[in-house]
């Protein structure tokens, strides 16, 4: 066979192949099989013959191997452990499927069902599946995840008060043998540990929680959202008679009435009175006055309308209702007679018409307004008055804005604005009503009235109103309001008292079709009157009313009492009467009347409507009724229920015998009929029901199975006969019509239809003798009815695809047909009376009710049909029995093809579940729970899974790339059904299908170029038979892995590991091997998909790394939580199927995100050696707070990949994962398999390990400072005041003991349950709620100082497992011969740990384990790794300055030990080098640190002093002293520490006393140097760039200084002055006299720097840093050093890298030329006591280019505004001399100057360019005008001006940004002279302005003006005018007034010429300008002429010697020194 096999391992010259035993477990590649098939290069290499276990070696990672067979494995091993934890590894609970009856919820008081006990099948079978129970299967999850809230517990970490003063550590200086120190270590470290590694660590984001299927919600009836409306009151300015009222929602868009009315009765009991007569006691259901209203579809276009009636008088609408708009109540003692009369009429009318109706007025509320504005109105409640209509219209009251013309508007944005569920609650006030129009009454002419009433300018406004006031409360109904009727007035739940005035829901007509299963039986039916047509009808009829009854016979006493009272009235009565509108032939009605329907019609029942005339007047002999007409409608029309729109005639005369059985529209010989038969009343009857389907494909397939079930035949269906000899087409094809049918009848009866559907498969019928086999027809017509439930309710879909209905069905409801209990009382068969379930667990005897009994007759639902055979069909059942359901599903599943075959695969998850469902119901019904696995199911049923499974896969292979949705829910339905049968079939076979799955997979995967969907499909399988609940025992934790080659599965321990077999056991634990991955087979699958996603070379596979880590993430974090695995030894049992998680991951090194967070500027390939040029870590770098810039990762990420390939690397969270992944194997594996194993690894994979260590601490260092920020942000937000919080917080954290002892405390009281102790937090989707988003401010205080408390926990259970680990390493190798390397690592990881922060646990347990190291090895340390030992002694000083005492005392201990060893080690009898590293270290720490308590320090020193007093065996040698002096150094440094302290925030004193520090130690290079970082950190952090260079130029000046002492190489520098030209300044470097220091001395120059690539570390990092600073030609200088050593190295890479550089820096020159800017100047002078050191001294401060002088005194004066006061510190505005006697003594004066760079003359040949005048500057100047008698500006003759010229003690840039003056020289100018250079700076701006290339005509002209303009005072004539209109008298001044004169002349040519350039850059548009300009020219030179001409005659006299003019001019100069 031939393995392509990609070889990374570094160990290759073993001469072996890899593929031998032993050499594959030595590359960190372990994984012989690995072979990734889309790899690019295949290479092909032929396998050694040799090798006994080469055999099975031979399966590649990408291929799955043979799985176990579990049944046998566990036949044949029988369990070796007792009960106990370990037990329920091994095998699934006893009780682990339950089947549950549970007894479904209901509503009301009393179960919805109908009164009749004679029922016909059908109805039978509706109300059984309304009433039975939930047929539930319980897998028990071993416990639910939503129950606890992960930490939801806040916890108090502020009360940890560190008050102990720092103990000496007991014991320290006895010498225990190591043994013994790490026996005692070892249990202080694994006490109170956290148990759960995972509840510290929120699990990522799951993108695709699928992991569990959610358990649907249990099917229930229908509710929209509730409306709450209470009518409160019904006032009219009148009152003189009873008004009824009623409401109802209508949708105008959809023009549909959305709700049944609801009748209210608001009238005093006076008016009632009036009507007692006629009205019988009310029934107190009638007297509610408020109603919940459901809306499923809340829209803008809902109306509340509200219609009023009155009894009936004589007159027409509008005479009735003028009294109620004339009178005013204000006018009723006015009115007193008038209305009295009106009183007595009605109390008449009352007397004689009291039982009818008429209609009166309405009005309508548009109902989203309230409800939109009410949500938007502050108050609790919102009270809004409405009038809608007459003067005061609606839009005209301020608080009407409802109705108003602006919400109007509002209302036509979409229906998502329309939430009913969280608006205020709102009292309406209606204040108008509109009278009815007697011809417009009809739901049309409403529907027109309310879409008008939204126009602004609405018609009804027109209308003269009736004023009333009805106040009514709208609100969102509460969850369960407790009074409540149901639409059939059945009391819902919690109804206390039924004396108390109900509240009424109204029943709902959605506006829409509503799509939900019935679950109650509701069997109503409403009539609507709609209009009726009597003009032709000859004699008077004209006030008619129509009377209602619902008849069950044809005699007049046959009308049923099942017409539903309105209000006020009783519950029931027999017959209902519409409102009469007056002298109307053709009257409109506008009733609703509802009928209860029985729940079985007959042919007889009827509704009969009667016509009847009433006499308003009374008159003689007329009676008050007078029928008038009659006409009828049959309830049943084919066995159907009757509904819809009816034209009825009206027959004039009774209806005849036998009426009801035929239709009014048959013409019946001998009637007489209304206007000849024609249809003249309009009706229109509608029903609910749950019973009547309304549909003709489904009444036809019910009514034809139930004529199978009652064997009646023939059967009438509509008009058709069936007889049984044809009953079978006729099934078969009803059963295909039924995708006809409507899809809403068919949700509706959807629980019904699937049942009748299954029972078909089940019980094939029997028709004439013969079995009728409709599986298939079944099996197509359910794959059809779900595939369009699908596609039609896409919102209903769960996050699986799956259908909510369909689940619920299977989940509730579906059961096995056969499993009824077989009983004679009515049991869910009959009527859902209490049957015995089998009950919650199930007991050994099964109850007497579940005797199953196959010969039952097919009716298993009637109770009267008895169980033996009663007919010969029975006979023929009886023998066959019946089929079982999953049996047959699945041979009709595996025999479909075409379309069947494809709307099953769309919803395949629908069958499965099915399948599933019944197998468990037979297992259970059958007893079979308990049998062996294998004996549970048929060979042919298992072939059919089979085949079924492996068809599924291939359609999952092949289309994935076209269907991909399709095939996602497919891929996931597969992996739930596996996930499902392992729990009850046998599972080696349910593995053998996963194993076919994968097959699939794989072959398919060879051939893809982009595999990535694929394999994501295959990981979403995976990871979903996975989440199986007992996964682990799946994976045989306990099995012992037996490689068949091994003797015996056995193995000694005593052995040690010496023999091949052995060592191959060990192997296979930690590999991918054959054995492990069948063995442990889910675990083999999980973690290979991870090895091969991971795997750098498997391309195409980077998006899943997220998705395959968070899987293996899930799966380790659901066992941490896991209750059954809380033993510890269980525990490591679980982790002995991750152990090959650690190689893989040890593999991913180059490709984890740097947590380091160094940035990497490096290429990989500068990797290779440990000693190249890592300039990483200066010594400050470890400092936690460094800002020196690193320029690679820490030294240990040495091992990238020798082909220096660019690896994708993982995200932080991913990588995060990973590790944590890592980390709980280590913690929870068994130590002596680590130890094994890492004997076996060879020395490079042991540093691989540590390496990922190094990065875990890393990982998981607890940031302090997000968390701080957040509570400094709170505090301010909160407290204001306490500034201490972070120190506090910090302490509580870092010193989390308390808090640490805190929670476990908390883990283990029973009450707080931490993180679910008790709880198995599976999949934890709900947990990541605290997921550490640390920047959201809403969360409360507590949440964050849990987090934080979470966060440290995390930290420290990390660390210490860490530690753990390492201490295996240590123990491992310090045995071998390879030790040094890998103790070297072991150093660095536990150093990197204390350099991170910590907490107080973990710190003593690390610093015991170091003190550990360093004892058993110090050699390690004092020889070998010398660089790692200034690291220790930094790290231990830090932490000496700890706040907590513990941490200090552990760090005082270890530091003691520390020099101790060293100086018993040492030859020489001192510890020099440790004096060394500690003193460099605190100087460091002290440099860098910002929040560094010298205090605490303190104390420590004086830890260690003690102990050195009582250290008894070292007291008579120079120990003691030495270390006495030491501490004495250091306490000397600590006190310049203080006083930058103070200075923290004064950046220039802290760098000058940085500097002055550094001073200090010019006779210690090391310290020195270290300063030097030290300040050049500090000048990066302010981003001073070119102080930072220089501080390394000077570092490295210093370095070749003594470099030059210790070894002479040509090509290195002389010392400091080969660096002269890159500063002057750096001569202070030059070393001190070789009598002081020598460099060969110990300790002395040792650092890492002093070394060749120490200095060329040092020269790369100024260089970079002046690049950054801009000053490129620096850059030059800079490599002109370096370029040397390069070259005598011969180091190609370098140089070519350098001369990259300098061709960027030189072209940088070239481009920014003219736009650099390097710095501006200011000379500050201190005056006044206050300012201490400072007074009276002068600098010259750099500030950043472009600078403003108002910048700097701002900064500097608010500065020392703070430190002094603000009315103390003062700006002097001048610059003038400051005298000291004229300030006050009290106060602190700054003056500040802005001073230039000034050069000599002869200085400016050299400073040519820009960069040459900005750079080595040490002289400055600046300019003061001044006048004899003190003022400042005067007349030109008397304008004197004074320069001032500094120089600086050092050259700018400096190391330091200010430097003092040390010398000042004054010029003073005499007025001539001052014109002399102004006239000289005019005439160069003028020179300049006209040669500008490219020419600039504004600049030119801008300078001619200033130069020939007129208006220009005090211009040039005047200074001629001044100095030259006559000779002066003293001969001292003409040299200047010649001078004056040349400049004149020179000024006037240069004038000519800038006109000249200026005519020929100007336009057309410019020409007067220009010659305005050149007549004042000439004007001037007029002018000028004679005062040009005019030559000083004594000048050109005989030349006198030159010497004695130039002294009297240099004497004349009146210059004046100042020193």
């Amino acid at each position: 066979m031939i393995v392509t096999e990609r070889e990374r391992g570094r160990d290759i010259g073993r001469g072996r192949s890899r593929l031998h035993a032993l050499g594959a477990r030595r590359g960190i590649r372990s994984w012989v099989s690995r072979i990734v098939p889309w790899a690019k290069d295949r290479r092909q290499t032929t396998a050694p013959p040799r090798d006994p276990a080469y055999q099975f070696l031979m399966v590649p990672l990408t291929e799955a191997v043979d799985p176990v067979d579990l049944e046998e494995y566990l036949s044949t091993h029988p369990l070796g452990v007792d009960a106990g934890p370990l037990r329920d590894l091994i095998e699934f609970p006893p009780d682990d499927i339950e089947v549950v009856y549970s007894p479904r919820d209901c509503r009301t008081l009393v179960s919805a069902v109908p009164e009749e006990s004679e029922m016909d099948p059908h109805v039978r079978d509706c109300i059984r599946s309304y009433t039975e129970d939930w047929a539930i299967v319980i897998r028990k999850r071993s416990m639910s995840i939503d129950d606890t809230p992960r930490g939801s517990w806040a916890c108090s970490i502020f009360d940890l008060k560190n008050s102990l003063p720092d103990a000496l550590l007991p014991n320290l200086l006895d010498r225990t043998p190591n043994e013994e120190i790490d026996r005692q270590n070892d249990d202080q470290r694994k006490s109170n540990r956290h148990k759960e590694l995972f509840a510290l660590h929120p699990s990522p984001d799951e993108e695709e929680p699928i992991e569990r299927l959610s358990v649907p919600d249990v099917p229930k009836e229908h509710f929209g959202q509730r409306l709450l409306v209470k009518c409160l009151s019904l006032k009219f300015e009148i009152e003189i008679e009873p008004i009824f009222a009623s409401l109802a929602l209508y949708d105008v868009k959809e023009k549909k009435k959305i709700s049944e009315n609801f009748y209210f009765d608001l009238n005093s009991e006076q008016m009632k009175g009036l009507l007692r007569p006629h009205v019988p006691p009310a029934a107190i259901t009638t007297l509610a006055r408020s109603a919940i209203f459901s809306i499923t579809y809340p829209s803008q276009d809902v109306f509340l309308v509200i219609k009023l009636e009155k009894v009936l008088q004589q007159g027409d609408i509008g005479e009735c209702a003028e009294p109620y708009m004339i009178f005013k109540e204000a006018d009723a003692t006015k009115n007193k007679e008038k209305l009295e009369k009106l009183k007595s009429q009605a109390d008449q009318f009352c007397q004689r018409l009291g039982k009818y109706r008429m209609p009166f007025a309405w009005t309508a509320i548009h109902l989203m307004n309230i409800v939109s504005s009410a949500g938007s109105l502050e108050r609790d409640s919102t009270e809004v008055e409405i009038s809608t209509g007459g003067k005061r219209s609606w839009s005209e009251r301020r608080n009407s804005s409802i109705v108003g013309r602006r919400s109007l508007e509002r209302t036509t944005s979409g229906d998502d604005a329309c939430n009913l569920t969280s608006f205020r609650p709102a009292t309406l006030t209606v204040t108008n009503f509109f009278k009815q129009e007697g011809d417009r009454l009809s739901d049309e002419d409403l529907y027109k009235f309310l879409a008008d009433m939204r126009r602004p300018s609405s018609v009804l406004r027109r209308l003269r109103p009736i004023t009333a006031q009805l106040k009514i409360d709208i609100s969102p109904a509460p969850e369960n309001p407790h009074y409540c009727l149901t639409p059939e007035l059945l009391q819902v739940k919690l109804y206390p008292d039924s004396r108390v005035r109900p509240t009424r829901e109204i029943l709902e007509f959605p506006a829409r079709d509503v799509y939900v299963p019935n679950t109650t039986y509701r069997n109503l039916l409403y009539i609507y009157p709609q209009s009726l047509n009597f003009a032709n009808r000859q004699g008077s009829a004209r006030n008619i009313t129509v009377k209602v009854q619902f008849m069950y016979g044809e005699d007049p006493s046959n009308a049923m009492p099942v017409i539903f009272g309105k209000s006020s009235c009783s519950e029931f009565s027999k017959e209902a009467y519409t409102a009469v509108v007056y002298h109307n032939r053709s009257p409109d009605f506008h009733e609703e009347i509802k009928v209860k329907l029985p729940a079985t019609l007959t042919d007889h029942h009827h509704l009969l409507f009667t016509f009847y005339h009433v006499s308003c007047q009374q008159k003689q002999n007329t009676p008050l009724e007078t029928p008038v007409g009659y006409t009828w409608i049959p309830m049943l029309q084919n066995g159907r229920l009757k509904t819809g729109q009816f034209c009825l005639p009206v027959s004039l005369e009774k209806p005849p015998q036998a009426y009801s059985v035929l239709s009014p529209e048959v013409p019946l010989p001998g009637m007489k009929w209304v206007d000849n038969h024609k249809g003249v009343f309009n009706v229109e009857v509608v029903t609910v029901s749950s019973i009547h389907t309304q549909d003709p494909y489904l009444d036809k397939f019910f009514a034809l199975v139930n004529a199978l079930d009652e064997h009646m035949f023939p059967v009438r269906i509509g008009d058709m006969r069936i007889m049984e000899n044809n009953l079978e087409n006729e099934l078969k094809s009803s059963i295909s019509a039924l995708n006809s049918s409507q899809l809403e009848p068919v949700v509706r009866f959807l629980h019904l239809l699937l049942d009748k559907l299954i029972l078909l498969v089940v019980r094939p019928p029997v028709i004439a003798g013969q079995i009728v086999n409709l599986g298939q027809a079944s099996f197509e017509a359910m794959a059809s009815i779900i595939n369009r439930l699908h596609k039609n309710l896409e919102g209903n879909h769960d996050q699986h695809g799956r259908n909510s209905l369909l689940s619920s069905y299977i989940y509730y409801v579906f059961r096995l047909p056969n499993t009824y209990p077989n009983s004679p009382s009515p049991g869910p068969g009959g009527l859902g009376g209490s049957v015995h379930y089998a009950t919650m667990a199930r007991s050994a005897v099964r109850p007497a009710s579940l005797n199953l009994n196959r010969s039952r007759s097919l009716s298993n639902s009637n109770p009267d049909i008895s169980g033996t055979p009663t007919s010969p069909d029975d006979e023929v059942r009886s023998i066959i029995g019946s089929k079982l359901f999953h049996e047959e599903l699945a041979l009709q599943w595996v025999v479909c093809s075409g379309s069947v075959r494809e709307s099953a695969l769309q919803q395949a998850w629908f069958f499965f579940e099915l399948m599933v469902k019944s197998m468990v119901h037979h297992l259970y019904f059958n007893d079979k729970l308990d049998a062996p696995r294998k004996s549970r199911f048929p060979e042919r049923f298992m072939d059919d899974i089979a085949a079924l499974v492996s068809t599924i896969a291939s359609d999952i292979v092949s289309r994935f790339q076209k269907d991909t949705e399709m095939v996602e829910r497919l891929n996931t339905s597969l992996a739930f059904f596996l996930n499902d049968l392992l729990s009850v079939m046998d599972r080696g076979f349910v593995f053998s299908l996963i194993k076919t799955c994968y097959k699939q997979v794989s072959s398919k995967l060879y051939s893809l170029p982009n595999p990535s969907v694929l394999v994501s499909l295959r990981l979403d399988f995976l990871r979903i038979v996975c989440s199986h609940e007992h996964y682990v025992t799946l994976n045989l934790p306990c099995s012992l892995l037996t490689p068949p080659a091994s003797p015996s599965p056995s193995v000694s321990s005593s052995s040690g590991f010496s023999t091949n077999v052995q060592d191959q056991k060990i192997a296979n634990m930690f590999e991918l091997s054959v054995p492990f991955r069948q063995q442990h087979y889910l675990a083999g699958l999980v973690l290979t998909e991870l090895a091969v996603i991971v795997d750098p070379d498997a391309e195409g596979l980077f998006g899943l790394h997220k998705k395959v880590i968070n899987m293996v993430h899930n799966l380790l974090s659901s066992h941490d939580s896991d209750p059954r695995y809380s033993d510890p030894q269980t525990k490591a049992r679980v982790a002995m199927l991750y152990l090959p998680l650690i190689g893989i991951i040890m593999e991913t090194v180059p490709q984890l995100y740097d947590f380091t967070g160094r940035p990497i500027c490096i290429a990989t390939d500068d990797y290779e050696s440990e000693s190249g040029s890592m300039i990483s870590q200066t010594v400050a770098m470890a400092i936690a707070g460094t800002s020196v810039p690193q320029l690679t990762r820490p030294g240990s990420f040495l091992l990238t990949s020798s082909s220096g390939r660019q690896h994708t690397t993982f995200s932080a969270e991913s990588s995060r994962s990973l590790l944590i992944c890592l980390l709980w194997v280590l913690k929870n594996a068994d130590e002596t398999v680590l130890q094994k194993w890492f004997t076996d690894l060879s020395v490079l994979q042991l540093n691989r390990l540590l390496d990922l260590l190094y990065l875990c601490v890393s990982c998981f260092e607890y940031k302090v400072s997000d968390r701080c920020k957040v509570f400094e942000r709170m505090n301010s937000l909160t407290f204001k005041k306490s500034k201490d919080m972070r120190a506090k917080l910090e302490e509580a954290i870092l010193g989390s003991i308390g808090a640490r002892q805190e929670m476990v405390r908390r883990k283990r009281s029973p009450s707080g349950s931490a993180f679910g102790s008790q709880e198995n937090l599976r999949w934890r989707k709900d947990m990541t709620h605290w997921r550490q988003n640390t920047e959201k401010l809403d969360k409360s205080r507590a949440e964050i100082e849990h987090e934080a408390l979470i966060d440290g926990n995390l930290a420290t259970e990390a660390n210490l497992i860490i530690l753990d680990t390492l201490e295996i390493v240590v123990q491992t190798v310090s045995v071998t011969e390879s030790k040094e390397s890998i103790l070297g690592g072991v150093l660095k990881v536990l150093l990197h740990s204390m350099a991170c922060n910590q907490s107080a646990v973990y710190l003593q347990h690390c610093f015991a384990t170091q003190r550990a190291l360093v004892s058993k090895f110090p050699e390690l340390l004092f020889e070998e790794e010398t660089e790692q030992c200034a690291d220790l002694c930094l790290r231990l000083l830090r932490h000496c300055s700890s706040s907590i005492s513990t941490i200090r005392s552990h760090a005082s201990a270890s530091l003691y030990l520390l020099m101790r060893q060293n100086f018993e080690i040492g030859n020489v009898s001192n510890f020099a080098r440790v004096k060394m590293q500690v003193t460099m270290s605190l100087s460091s720490l002290v440099g860098t640190s910002q929040n560094f308590n010298e205090e605490f320090l303190r104390r420590s020193l004086k830890t260690i002093l003690t102990y050195a007093e009582e250290d008894l065996e070292l007291r008579e040698t120079t120990f003691p002293d030495q270390v006495q002096d030491l501490v004495f150094n250091l306490h000397m440094i600590l006190s310049d520490t203080v006083k930058m302290k103070e200075h923290q925030e004064d950046p220039e004193m802290l760098i000058d006393l940085m500097y002055r520090i550094a001073k200090g130690y010019q006779t210690s290079p090391d310290l020195r140097l270290t300063w030097l970082q030290n300040m050049a950190g500090k000048h990066s952090e302010r981003s001073n760039h070119a102080e930072a260079a220089q501080c390394l130029v000077h570092s490295a000046a210093l370095v070749a200084e003594y470099l030059s002492m210790l070894e002479d190489r040509k090509y290195l520098p002389v010392g400091c002055v080969t660096f002269q030209n890159i500063s002057s300044n750096v001569l202070e470097e030059s070393a001190v006299s070789d009598d002081v220091v020598s460099p060969d001395e110990e300790g002395i120059c040792s650092g890492k720097y002093f070394t060749e690539s120490g200095l060329v570390g040092l020269l790369e990092q100024a260089a970079a840093s002046f690049s950054m600073a801009g000053m490129y030609e620096a850059v030059n200088e800079v490599y002109k050093v370096l370029i040397p050593i390069h070259e005598a190295n011969r180091d190609a890479k370098k140089l070519s890298t350098i001369h990259g550089k300098l061709q960027e820096a030189f072209s940088k020159i070239v481009h920014q030329d003219g736009k650099r800017m390097f710095g501006t100047y200011f000379r500050v002078g201190f005056y006044g006591t206050k300012f201490g050191d400072l007074d009276e001294q002068e600098f010259v401060y750099k500030e950043p280019a472009i600078t403003k002088l108002a910048e700097i005194s701002h900064r500097l004066e608010g500065f020392y505004g703070e430190r002094f006061g603000e009315d103390v510190v003062e700006v002097i505005k001048d610059s003038n001399p400051v005298d000291k006697c004229k300030l006050d003594p009290n106060k602190a004066y700054i003056q500040i100057t802005y001073v230039e760079p000034y050069f000599d003359t002869y200085e400016m040949k050299d400073r040519i360019t820009y960069f040459d005048k900005n750079y080595n500057l040490r002289r400055f100047m600046y300019c003061t005008p001044f006048t004899l008698d003190g003022r400042a500006h005067g007349e030109l003759h008397e304008q004197f001006k004074r320069k001032t010229i500094l120089t600086t003690s050092h050259a700018f840039p400096y190391i330091k940004t200010r430097v003092n003056v040390t010398h000042k020289e004054e010029i003073i100018l005499t007025p001539i002279e001052v014109a002399i250079e102004d006239m000289q700076k005019k005439t160069q701006e003028l020179a300049f302005a006209t040669h500008q290339d490219p020419a600039d005509p504004k600049m030119l002209q801008m300078v001619l003006q200033g130069s020939v303009g007129t208006t220009v005072n005090q211009g040039p004539l005047e200074v001629a005018q001044v100095f030259l209109s006559e000779i002066p008298s003293d001969p001292k001044l003409f040299r200047h007034h010649n001078k004056l004169r040349l400049c004149f002349k020179d000024f006037t040519k240069r004038c000519e010429d800038a006109l000249r350039k200026n005519k020929s850059l100007i336009g057309p548009d410019q020409k007067e300008y220009q010659r305005e300009l050149e007549r004042n020219y000439h004007r001037l030179k007029e002018a000028l002429q004679p005062l040009i001409n005019r030559k000083i005659p004594q000048l050109y006299k005989a030349v006198l010697p030159v010497t004695c003019h130039r002294d009297s001019f240099s004497r004349m100069s009146l210059r004046k020194m100042d020193l």
